[in-house]
């Protein structure tokens, strides 16, 4: 049987990262794994985190299974930090999730099963785990224009054009903040044309979530997607507290499903129960338990939005050094939309090649689309950066 396998292409991703372990260079540089660091290069445990942890050492009785859908604690604290009462309470079916990419599946699989038919429609560009979740699962898949690469701004306009082409019941995924991999988002007005657009063609929203409190704040990330959740009768949205919490390891997400009525929920909510089920059973509880913990105490709340914080502002610092660093060394405004994108990504607008040189002569590692992760940056590594894209325009 096994030898009937085929090879799969590789995520290249993880290409770089082989590759960047493999190079001996000491003064190389990592822009390209998409996790949180410090200044000192490192990807920190939170304080809450840890505070919530020893307190679940000292206080946890039993490791038995969870429910399907999880602790219903953490769905309900979850849809408070995501929602904030934007929606009624009795139109929300959840699950937690193996990550937000767990979500993700789940998500796609739940529209599988409700409308095989649907078609989802994905930023050009997108995360690539999203066309590749659902090549995988065979469903129809089409793109919306998003990026302007000459700006490093949102083509809105190409967006607008390309969704009154959306049929009535596709699914048009959308990043809630901080898009991945471009740094560019809409703005508060671009959101509210878009779901007009979205109802007009009567299609559903589903909205990735993965770095809320990483933007512009932990409720204005949010923002977005409350103004959709209240607008539409179903949405979906899939949730990560990998960044936010930092608790990448821990693989701890949420789905929730918004359905028209509480009728509908109890069958949404059915539903959702029987593909964790299907796929993993009992989702994983100690990052969800952890979560949970710090959002319900008001003290560890507080310590965790306060270092949210601290890293959303170093994220922010650094942007602003890169952009004033490239203009500094290319004697022109190319690059200030880096100050002006939000979240852990941005794309320079390099080419491949460009790219490669990058990597082969200085020893810079990011994605071939040029894609960094800001936060991979530091004091020291910004004008040393902004030094080897000047050399290789």
């Amino acid at each position: 049987m096994l030898e009937a396998l085929k090879p799969q292409p590789q995520d290249k991703i993880l290409q770089l990262i082989a590759m960047f372990r493999e190079d001996q260079r000491a003064d190389k540089i990592d822009l390209g794994v998409g996790v949180y660091k410090d200044p000192t290069g490192l990807t920190p445990v939170m304080r809450a985190v840890k505070a919530a942890e020893r307190k679940l050492w000292e206080t946890e009785t039993t490791k038995t299974y969870t429910g399907l859908a999880g602790e219903p604690a953490y769905n309900a604290a979850m849809a408070r930090l995501i929602l904030a009462g934007s929606v009624p309470a009795d139109r929300i079916a959840s699950v937690a999730t193996p990550g937000g990419t767990g979500a993700i599946r789940q998500a796609l699989e739940l529209i599988r099963m409700a409308s095989p038919e649907a078609k989802v429609w994905l930023s050009n560009p997108t995360w690539p785990n999203h066309p590749s979740i659902i090549r995988y699962l065979g469903m129809p898949m089409a793109e919306y224009r998003y990026f302007d690469a000459a700006s490093g701004g949102v083509d809105f306009a190409g967006m607008m054009a390309d969704l009154a082409r959306v049929a009535k019941g596709d699914v048009v995924l959308l990043h809630g903040c901080c898009h991945n991999p471009t740094g560019a988002n809409l703005t508060a007005a671009e959101w509210a044309q878009v779901c007009d657009a979205m109802e007009a063609r009567g299609a559903i929203p589903m909205i990735d979530l993965a770095y809320q409190g990483f933007g512009d704040g932990l409720e204005a990330d949010a923002a977005a997607t409350r103004m959709v959740a209240a607008r539409f009768p179903e949405v979906l949205i899939a949730a990560s507290c990998s960044k936010n919490f930092g608790i990448y390891r821990e693989r701890t997400g949420v789905l929730i499903a918004l359905s028209k009525d509480a009728g509908q929920k109890a069958i949404t909510q059915g539903n959702l129960n029987f593909l964790n089920r299907q796929n993993y059973s009992f989702p994983p509880d100690h990052g969800a338990r952890v979560v949970t913990m710090i959002v319900e105490d008001d003290a560890l709340r507080a310590d965790w939005m306060a270092e949210l914080e601290e890293v959303r502002q170093n994220m922010l610092g650094l942007r602003q050094a890169l952009a004033d660093a490239l203009r500094a060394e290319t004697n022109s405004d190319r690059f200030d939309f880096v100050a002006r994108h939000r979240g852990m990504f941005s794309r320079l607008g390099l080419t491949e090649a460009q790219v490669t040189r990058l990597r082969e002569e200085h020893g810079i590692y990011m994605v071939g689309d040029s894609r960094i992760n800001i936060a991979g940056l530091n004091a020291r590594t910004v004008p040393v950066l902004a030094r080897a894209v000047a050399s290789i325009l």
